[in-house]
């Protein structure tokens, strides 16, 4: 029998918050998401008994996985400060201090056998930095590297469709998810385990322990690249996972339209405050070439990633055009790098891909991408 609601709150009936309640009755629960053995829920507590919470957090968590249908649970513990309640804050940094800290100040824990992750942002949705960071992770895995890839946007998974995933993954030892393989890729998505139009209603830090959960709950085996798929925007998510894993660097994704460029100044500006190297600009949509006559048309303009980036002082990675066929084989969840590696669009996420690696490997300046040349 698949799991329900009411099978959850039965089991979180018999779980005593630090008053003696139940957590029924104590009013910290939020809406219990439970779909095909995967149970998700958060815990809203006043930050300043948190401390006391989190051993019933964890109860609540082993109440859950002990239900005979569940698969996984994710429990994570919310904590709000009340309106007029002083916010602490941190000491100030020393002059000069360089480090990227986690939440305890200490430089984040790695992913064990993960040699290196890397971010794939954008400062605004709309611009293709999902399917960049799939044909990334592609042109990646076409230099010799094994990668895997992270879906970290909670609230829109893309990675399901763009690469045609619809079974569940499986578990390993009953408490870590084994990771689905496609094209050579190493995958995990939150869209795996819920339905496609499930809406994630969730606050920040649910957020981040589903997050944490994947990077550190799943067997990723041996990778020399995570690519993890950034949420759109510069918001808490994005700066706590940005704080909270030791990224090598970012990759920003933009059009060259003005408006596009002006997110991605703040997506460069957020990760240089955290100290996360920029490996640098992609400029998608760059141009268009009409398939029947042959014409370019340059839709949302040309070139602007490129003297943002020399405006920055950043590396120009390369550019992608629009073209029909990477849209249709996004769709299809055929990505264009797997399907078509002889075509010229392939060719220049190779080339990304390829500047990607040399700025890893502490190689200088980005080569330019090949020129893409349509024939009508």
């Amino acid at each position: 029998m698949p799991v329900t609601k009411d099978d959850v709150l039965a089991a979180l009936g018999k779980v005593a918050a630090p008053d003696g309640a139940t957590l029924p009755q104590a009013g910290v629960l939020s809406d219990i998401v439970a779909n095909d053995g995967k149970v998700f829920f958060s815990l809203t507590v006043d930050a300043a008994v948190v401390q006391a919470w989190e051993p019933v957090r964890k109860r609540a968590e082993d109440a859950v996985k002990a239900i005979p249908s569940v698969t996984t649970a994710m429990v994570a513990l919310t904590a709000e400060r009340k309106a007029g309640a002083a916010a602490s804050r941190p000491a100030p940094a020393a002059p000069g201090a360089r480090a990227r800290p986690g939440a305890s100040g200490a430089e984040p824990a790695g992913v064990p056998g993960v040699a290196s992750i890397i971010a794939v942002a954008s400062g605004k949705g709309g611009v293709g930095k999902s399917t960049t960071a799939v044909n990334l992770a592609l042109g990646l895995r076409d230099l010799g590297l094994k990668v895997g890839v992270l879906d970290a946007d909670i609230y829109g998974p893309s990675l399901p469709k763009l690469l045609a995933i619809r079974e569940k993954p499986q578990t390993v030892g009953g408490t870590r998810l084994k990771p689905i393989e496609r094209y050579g890729l190493t995958v995990m998505s939150i869209g795996f385990l819920i339905e496609e139009e499930t809406p994630m209603i969730w606050r920040g830090p649910m957020v981040m322990s589903a997050l944490t959960q994947m990077l550190r709950e799943v067997e990723w085996g041996t990778l020399d690249v995570m690519v993890v798929d950034m949420p759109p925007g510069t918001g808490d998510a994005q700066l706590t996972m940005a704080q909270q894993v030791p990224l090598k660097g970012a990759v920003i994704v933009s059009t060259p339209q003005d408006l596009a460029l002006i997110d991605a100044r703040r997506g460069i500006a957020m990760f240089k405050r955290v100290n996360v190297p920029v490996l640098g600009i992609v400029e998608n949509m760059s141009t268009f070439i009409c398939p029947k006559c042959g014409t370019r048309s340059d839709i949302f303009g040309h070139g602007g990633a490129r003297r943002e980036a020399e405006r920055l002082g950043v590396p120009f990675l390369g550019e992608v055009p629009l073209e029909m066929t990477i849209r249709e084989t996004s769709d299809a969840g055929l990505p264009i790098v797997a399907t078509q590696p002889d075509s010229p669009h392939a060719a220049a996420y190779r080339a990304i891909a390829a500047n990607v690696r040399d700025r890893l490997s502490g190689g200088g300046a980005a080569k330019p991408a090949p020129k893409i040349v349509i024939e009508a």
